[in-house]
């Protein structure tokens, strides 16, 4: 059987406010079902609607703490990138071991998770991180990030909308119209067409902008009206339809591009990635200083450092009048639908790396090439050795 002889670990996720589990009952059943022990911290599905009773129901192994859950597993399954955790006073990092497996979203070129990143590293673990997972035909069912960005994308225009002191729609009223709201999406893959899809249900005006001609045309065809940013398709499009890093000057000339629009803007929605590096500052201090007082920026790039230069990683602040949320687990709000799908994600993505019981991290398979961050003290992630000056 595939997972014959492995202990599989469920901790409860810490992060406030986050209310995801990387593994759902039905999940832990297939994962038994192929010879898994699969050890689940008591309460760790609660946030998503899923009782213990129901983990044990399938035959997982309830445990009281975390700290079990570390040191009995062979393979530690979460949600988020370790943390500090503060009930047992003991970072999450300092609980793994030498030859341990773990698979979470680690996003290790996001400067906030640099010192994570070279601890983690340390320790002499096997880590993968769901957020490289390589745009390819066979990797959509453990693609994670394309899941939760499909909720994130959704979500931030009502976080922002909710913030906003005027309606998104234009309202008719005894007195006169009032005009809609101006939505401004950056960056146009997943998250970015369910905002522009969000946006316009609630009757916002939405332009967008994507350094991709043809992301620029899915924009288009859900009615927003697109932001030219003159940038070459040659240096703009990399493997599998991802948008690639930008010299500096080019990243420059896109601001200039997109100045007028965003400030003009009631909301703007970042969601600007480069796959495996940190994400292009594209909203400027200068930008937010001329925005109309009362606006709101959602960073959905937060994970990756952010495309608003102002952002603050898991905060929300206001600055001129702005409000900036930088929300670290917006999929968190949303925990029915995203741990649904996160925790097939991620039964699909372990399948790929287990065989016959056996751990086989293949630098020759490009899931595995793609997403391995570390193993026996080595950090091995090119957008993490970039980020941390490595290479």
């Amino acid at each position: 059987m595939q997972f014959q002889g492995l202990v599989f670990g469920v901790p409860k996720e810490i992060m406030p406010g986050e209310r995801r589990v990387s593994a759902i009952p039905e999940t832990v059943k297939k994962m038994i079902s192929n010879g898994a022990k699969v050890l689940v911290e008591k309460g760790a599905g609660l946030g998503s609607y899923f009782s213990d009773d129901e983990y044990q129901a399938v035959g997982a192994t309830m445990v009281a703490g975390a700290e079990e859950v570390f040191q009995k597993s062979d393979v530690i399954l979460k949600v988020k990138e370790p943390l500090f955790n503060s009930e047992i006073g003991k970072h999450e990092v300092d609980m793994l071991r030498a030859g341990q497996v773990i698979v979470t979203f680690l996003h290790p070129a996001a400067p906030v998770n640099h010192e994570m990143t070279k601890n983690l590293t340390a320790t002499g673990v096997t880590a993968l991180t769901l957020d490289g997972i390589p745009r390819i035909s066979r990797a959509q069912a453990m693609d994670a990030l394309t899941s939760m960005s499909t909720v994130a994308g959704y979500k931030s225009v009502l976080m922002a909308a909710n913030r906003l002191p005027k309606f998104a729609p234009m309202i008719g009223s005894a007195v006169g119209m009032l005009a809609p709201a101006n939505v401004t999406v950056l960056g146009v893959g997943v998250a970015g067409l369910q905002a522009i899809a969000t946006a316009k249900r609630l009757g916002a005006v939405v332009h967008a902008a994507d350094i991709r001609p043809e992301a620029a045309e899915h924009a288009r065809s859900l009615g927003a009206k697109t932001i030219e940013t003159s940038v070459p398709a040659e240096i703009a499009i990399g493997k599998g339809g991802y948008a690639l890093s930008l010299p500096k000057e080019w990243v420059e000339k896109e601001q200039v591009a997109l100045y007028d629009t965003i400030v003009k803007s009631d909301i703007v929605i970042c969601t600007a990635l480069v796959p495996g590096r940190i994400a292009p500052i594209l909203v400027t201090e200068e930008m937010v200083k001329n925005m109309k007082p009362g606006s709101a920026i959602v960073d959905v790039s937060i994970d990756q450092g952010g495309n608003c230069a102002l952002t603050v990683a898991g905060e929300i602040i206001e600055k001129y009048g702005v409000s900036i949320e930088g929300t670290k687990n917006i999929p968190g709000m949303m925990p029915a639908s995203s741990t649904t799908m996160f925790a097939k994600n991620i039964l699909n993505f372990i399948g790929n790396f287990i065989k016959d019981g056996k751990i086989v991290i293949d630098m020759n398979d490009e899931i595995t090439a793609s997403t391995l961050v570390c193993q026996d003290g080595k950090l091995v992630h090119a957008g993490a050795k970039e980020a941390l000056g490595l290479n």
